[in-house]
This record gives C-alpha cells, sequence and structure tokens, in this order.
C-alpha cells in the first residue's frame, strides 16, 4: 500500500457502530490512545471491519484547529 498521507498509525479496531448510512469505528494505536473515524457503511461493508481487526488510520488534513476555554 502507497499513499501519499503522511499521518498514518496501525492499530486495532476496538469499536464499531454501524449505522443506517454511517459507521463509527473506534481504532486503539497505542496503549489508551484512540482514533474515531466516521465512514460509510459500504466503506466499512467492503472493508470488511471487525473487532480485533488489524487496520491504519489514515489521517490526511489541510489544517489542525486547538481551542481552550
Amino acid at each position: 500500500m502507497k499513499i501519499s498521507a503522511r499521518n498514518n498509525f496501525k492499530g486495532t479496531v476496538k469499536k464499531i457502530i454501524p449505522g443506517i448510512v454511517s459507521t463509527e469505528v473506534t481504532i486503539e494505536i497505542a496503549p489508551g490512545i484512540e482514533v474515531v473515524s466516521v465512514i460509510t457503511k459500504s466503506s466499512s461493508d467492503s472493508l470488511h471491519l471487525k473487532v480485533g481487526n488489524e487496520v491504519y488510520a489514515i489521517i490526511k488534513a489541510t489544517e489542525v484547529m486547538v481551542a481552550v476555554d
């Protein structure tokens, strides 16, 4: 697999919350560190995602915002 995104993290699927149109996938990339992604249901189905699968969280963003109160 070759991709242009520089921010990619190998991890394990910890939780899957399926919906009618989208699916929420929680990926643990290190002990206690999780990334949550919302993908289409069809993408989730085509990837055959299951809890325990090893996957990559690939992050491609033009900006990252940080805020405090």
